[in-house]
């Protein structure tokens, strides 16, 4: 039986080695899911709501593998749980269940395929650009540390932390209390449509 879900910001989801409970369908919020390796490091692998699908998940209720992410909520979040030993008799009898998850299946994918063209093939500054730009508010705040930078970036905190320094000295942005100000945007949008 389908059950509601509620969670708060910064509630833990799920982490490595728990098992799956069910299916989560979102109505509001967000989740940032996170891998995170055995030396620390980490990076931000998606981040699930409304509409999309959460890939650990699926594979978990798929293949019966336990979770080997973490995942945060970042925004409180409201839903519902399908439950994991109705998960493959629905998916097998509802065809708006089927398509809703293989959709959200092939959205990951593609989110995948984009996650690795970047690191493999952009310029460091570029993807850090594209990451401000897409964390800050309306106001050109970005609350994030520079190890969530790290994490958003896959890379390594004193690295991001180095080129945050040059973008400052190139008036792009400046440092602030709980994270980064953009003071630039048309400078930094270049920079992130570099495509180097």
């Amino acid at each position: 039986m389908i059950r509601r879900f509620a969670a708060r910001a910064g509630d833990v989801v799920f982490h490595p080695g728990a098992a799956c409970p069910g299916f989560l369908i979102l109505d509001q919020g967000t989740i940032r899911v996170t891998l995170t390796a055995p030396n620390g490091r980490e990076v931000v692998l998606y981040r699930v709501s409304q509409g999309s699908i959460c890939l650990q998940t699926f594979t978990c209720l798929v293949s019966g593998a336990h979770y080997s992410a973490e995942a945060v909520v970042e925004a409180d979040v409201s839903g519902e749980i399908v439950p994991a030993d109705q998960f493959q008799a629905r998916l097998a009898r509802d065809d708006g269940f089927r398509a809703l998850v293989f959709d959200g299946v092939a959205a990951r994918f593609a989110e995948y395929q984009r996650l690795v063209e970047e690191v493999a093939l952009t310029g460091f500054d570029t993807r850090l650009a594209r990451v401000l730009l897409r964390l800050c508010d309306g106001a050109g705040f970005v609350p994030v540390t520079h190890a969530g930078l790290a994490a958003e970036t896959a890379s390594g905190r004193a690295f991001v932390s180095r080129r945050l320094a040059e973008f400052a000295r190139a008036g792009v942005v400046e440092q602030a209390k709980g994270g980064v100000r953009i003071l630039d945007r048309a400078g930094l949008e270049r920079i992130a449509a570099d495509s180097r």
